[in-house]
């Protein structure tokens, strides 16, 4: 069974009058351990289908199973306490509290669980080495680079130790060498500790980076290729 399985999966949603449909029965599958860049224009259903993966936003038919969990059985209390162990979501903007330091930031996820303050301190410690940031650990948001604050975002999304990533367009915000550097930080999550790895982004360079890149165009898979 793959880690992701996508049947003809739907997310259909009302606007006024009209009728959307970003995803139309879309089939995927999705091993464990893989990393996958989901490519296409806007509107294409690429962010969609980041959001259903991610347990954020709910099918409107079909299933989709991660690791072997059907999403679409869920209610929204149940989603978001499975995201809490199964995800880390690494967004765009970075998404960091401006009043709380790197090191705040980070223990954030780790608030809800039952955790000794020990516990947390060890978990916060070892996902900011991770990311490459430790040295950065008690500055504000404001009082970091760009690459800064999405080593901090990306610290935040592994503190949980989730077996799933999920990444919105995670370089769309950063200079060539910063993108570069996060591009870095993401293949050595995927390769050395084994992270499936989910990328929504408009770069080829960045998804040249994956293993598996996925076309989407009006809420439909079109091409795929293995990258070497």
């Amino acid at each position: 069974m793959a880690f992701i399985e996508c049947r003809r999966l739907t997310r259909t949603y009302s606007r006024g009058d009209m009728k959307i449909t970003p995803l139309s029965e879309l089939h995927l599958d999705v091993e464990a351990g893989s990393f996958l860049a989901l490519m296409g224009p806007s509107g294409s259903g690429k962010t969609t289908l980041l959001n259903l993966i991610a347990g954020i936003d709910r099918a409107s038919a079909g299933s989709l199973k991660v690791d072997g969990v059907e999403l679409t059985d869920m209610n929204r209390s149940q989603l978001a306490r499975w995201r809490g162990t199964t995800v880390g979501y690494i967004f765009q903007l970075y998404n960091l509290v401006p009043v709380l330091t790197a090191y705040e930031n980070v223990e954030l996820p780790l608030l809800m669980q039952k955790l000794s303050r020990r516990a947390r301190h060890e978990r916060v410690a070892r996902a900011l080495e991770l990311a490459g940031i430790a040295d950065r650990s008690s500055h504000f948001p404001r009082q970091l680079s760009g690459g800064q604050e999405q080593r901090v975002a990306i610290a935040r999304a592994i503190v949980t130790d989730p077996p799933l990533l999920v990444a919105d367009e995670p370089t769309g915000d950063l200079d060539a060498e910063s993108a570069a550097t996060i591009m870095q930080l993401l293949q050595q999550l995927n390769r050395e500790l084994g992270r499936t790895i989910v990328m929504v982004t408009h770069d080829p360079a960045s998804a040249a980076q994956a293993g598996l890149t996925l076309h989407l165009e009006k809420g439909r898979l079109q091409t795929s290729k293995a990258e070497a």
